[in-house]
């Protein structure tokens, strides 16, 4: 069982930025793919950023391009979400999600709250 923990979110207002952090129990972490999810009120979870084991392929959803920036430090086992130029549209319960060996696991999520 892999546990998988984020953190970083908080409120922010608009325009501002925050930076998530994901972290994974699995040895080596170079081994797990990471993707970040969102879901917003009412909403259901959508993609946002996935970053590949070794962080030569990045892919993001458009609403978040320009804006956000996916990387990984696998000495420190970490994924980061970088988040600028934050909107209202963005608040939400972000989520990462770590793949291995073709199975999923979730973390718990944290939040994130951009007022207007």
């Amino acid at each position: 069982q892999v546990q998988v923990v984020e953190s970083g979110g908080g409120l922010v207002q608009a325009g501002g930025s925050l930076r998530l952090s994901c972290t994974a129990s699995e040895r080596p972490f170079s081994l797990i793919n990471i993707g970040w999810y969102r879901q917003a009120p009412g909403k259901e979870r959508q993609f946002v950023a996935a970053i590949s084991r070794n962080s030569d392929s990045t892919s993001y959803v458009e609403s978040v391009k320009g804006r956000f920036t996916i990387s990984r430090d696998n000495a420190k086992n970490t994924v980061y979400l970088q988040m600028n130029s934050l909107k209202p549209e963005d608040t939400a319960i972000y989520y990462c999600k770590a793949t291995l060996r073709a199975r999923d696991y979730w973390g718990k999520g944290t939040l994130v709250t951009v007022s207007s």
